[in-house]
């Protein structure tokens, strides 16, 4: 299995933490405790090292199709104004729901040309509630697809609260390439052009760089 990037420092600590705690109770504590609190380690440290996995999978291209950026649920599909970069343009939003057991890499929807990027701080709401779109911490991304500029924004959860970017202004960004990571839990907003082809409801899962979610006119 391979390991993101990402997971390497903290895997790293929690490998030290809980061979020290481990080690402890076989010095300090009596048996029946030491071998209970050794399995437990055990587990954290292999649920640690899963959750920072990265599964192989094929770069798809689709010049006119925008992809799932994240493996997860479709929790949201509405049309909202967009305030961040759009000026109050009206969009269709589809958001996906991560849970802890997702792969929380995260990809880009569509190619092309960052045109606009941002780090916003904010609260650590419960991802799924409409208001951690707009209050939670979060980094806004607009791709110029030549065609079309898209907005996706990666929000941090209740738990998560790491968020990876890899996007930067002026670069170009191949389709469904990675461009972050989400630590621990969280979700992703996507805003298309009002008039694209939705191609999942709510309630969908999808995998992150493979399921289509719109398509443009």
């Amino acid at each position: 299995m391979k390991i993101n990037r990402e997971g390497y420092n903290i895997i790293a600590v929690t490998l030290l933490g809980c061979t020290a705690v481990g080690a402890a109770c076989f010095i300090w504590a009596p048996g029946w405790v030491a071998w209970p609190v050794a399995a437990l380690m055990l587990i954290h440290i292999a649920f640690t090292a899963w959750f920072f996995r990265e599964p192989k999978r094929t770069a798809l291209r689709g010049e006119n199709t925008v992809f799932a950026p994240a493996d997860g649920k479709v929790v949201v599909i509405e049309p909202v104004k967009v305030d961040e970069y759009f000026g109050g343009q009206e969009c269709i939003q589809v958001s996906v729901f991560m849970s802890l057991t997702n792969v929380h890499i995260n990809w880009f929807p569509t190619g092309g040309e960052v045109v606009y990027h941002k780090y916003h701080p904010g609260r650590f709401m419960i991802a799924w509630q409409p208001k951690s779109s707009e209050l939670n911490e979060r980094t806004t991304t607009v791709v110029d697809t030549g065609r079309h500029r898209i907005l996706f924004r990666q929000i941090a959860g209740f738990v998560a609260r790491r968020i990876v970017s890899y996007a930067a202004v002026g670069s170009r960004v191949e389709q469904n390439t990675k461009c972050g990571f989400i630590k621990f839990g969280s979700r992703i907003d996507i805003f298309v052009p009002v008039g694209t082809e939705l191609l999942v409801d709510v309630g969908d899962k999808t995998v992150g760089s493979q399921t289509p979610i719109a398509r443009f006119a």
